[in-house]
């Protein structure tokens, strides 16, 4: 199978619809892979040691319903634990781990002085879970509500002032713990994505007269693993096989860049593109929107103004009713992935994510 055609395969397999409009010009350095970093993180400006005066950085491991869950703690300098501070969850994105975006974001607030803590959802990373890399809703909201537990018991953290944060599909995730833990007082997304709406109906509701044949394909895969054991995955993306040539038969944005973030740019050990594919009955029935209402915390949604994955943070925005100080912040320019690691658009969503939890926590 040649190059090309591999790539077209994966991009279907991801998108779940027909080609999207989008710019596949853009050529990519694919031999920028990250450097060795002691905590394995992998964006640029992690901390490589921890030294007194400066934000340092605390693996930890906790329980949650049985599973040993991989974290990391972050704390602003000089940190004394005899005084309280106000405290963020930062949930992942999709196929994401802790040592990626999430990490970036939750050292930057740090820096500015907020105890946080980015976890490795349950059956990904360094998480424990089997089967690898299932993908359900219920368990990826009961990462947020694990996250906030284990913080607010933290050792100089405030549980009256506990905020959160969470990137891609842990946005969606987010929004969906938010609906009901009312101890988050300030509720924040960046690049938001709705996995439910996107497994369902296609990215951009292209794939909406498939939805019975995909689920049915879910039904089969559950059936296989329960019978026999064999766990069929979804989204597999073969980096060996990536070119520049190859990325230009991927039809959007998201995914083309995703796939230079995560297999290239941005590599770390646990993360995947790939979930089971039974994940798809649990997926393909959830939606980020339901009931989204039930928030009643403030609320800031963060999007790049080119990215293609902008329609889902504007639904739940116009959605969240209940949420009466709210607000859509528009990156100028950027898209969906240039918000993870772009140091102009991070700036501007730090900046923007300062101001938000100084107000409100």
């Amino acid at each position: 199978m040649n190059k090309g055609k591999t790539l077209t395969a994966v991009a279907a397999c991801l998108i779940t619809g027909a080609a999207l409009a989008a710019s596949p010009n853009k050529t990519f350095d694919l031999t920028d892979t990250p450097k060795a970093n002691p905590f394995g993180l992998v964006y640029r400006g992690a901390i490589t040691r921890n030294m007194e005066g400066r934000v340092n950085i605390h693996p930890v491991t906790y329980k949650l319903h049985g599973l040993t869950i991989s974290a990391n703690v972050y704390t602003p300098a000089g940190y004394d634990p005899k005084k309280t501070y106000p405290a963020i969850t930062v949930a992942h994105p999709n196929g994401g781990v802790k040592e990626q975006v999430a990490g970036l974001y939750a050292q930057r607030l740090a820096e500015l002085g907020y105890i946080t803590i980015a976890a490795d959802a349950s059956y990904q990373g360094h998480s424990e879970g089997e089967p690898r890399n299932t993908d359900k809703p219920q368990f990826r909201t009961e990462d947020i509500h694990g996250m906030a537990d284990y913080l607010s018991k933290y050792p100089g953290v405030d549980p009256s002032r506990l905020g959160a944060l969470g990137i891609c599909g842990g946005g969606g995730y987010t929004i969906n713990a938010a609906k009901s833990d009312k101890r988050f007082k300030a509720v924040a997304t960046l690049s938001m994505f709705n996995s439910g709406e996107v497994r369902r109906n296609g990215f951009m509701n292209s794939a909406v007269k498939t939805i019975n044949e995909r689920m049915k394909q879910a039904s089969d895969a559950r059936a296989l693993m329960a019978t026999t054991g064999k766990v069929l995955y979804s989204g597999e993306v073969d980096y060996s096989k990536v070119t520049n040539e190859s990325l230009k038969s991927v039809p959007t944005d998201l995914y083309r860049e995703g796939i230079v973030y995560y297999g290239f740019t941005h590599r770390a050990e646990g993360s995947s593109f790939r979930y089971t594919t039974e994940s798809l009955m649990d997926l393909m029935t959830w939606d980020a929107r339901d009931q989204v209402n039930l928030i009643t915390a403030p609320l800031l949604m963060i999007a790049g103004s080119g990215a293609d994955t902008l329609y889902m943070s504007k639904e739940v925005f116009s959605m969240a009713t209940g949420a009466k100080d709210k607000e859509l912040y528009l990156i100028p320019g950027a898209s969906h992935i240039e918000t993870y690691w772009v140091p102009r658009y991070v700036d501007q969503a730090v900046a923007k994510l300062n101001d938000f939890y100084k107000k409100h926590l």
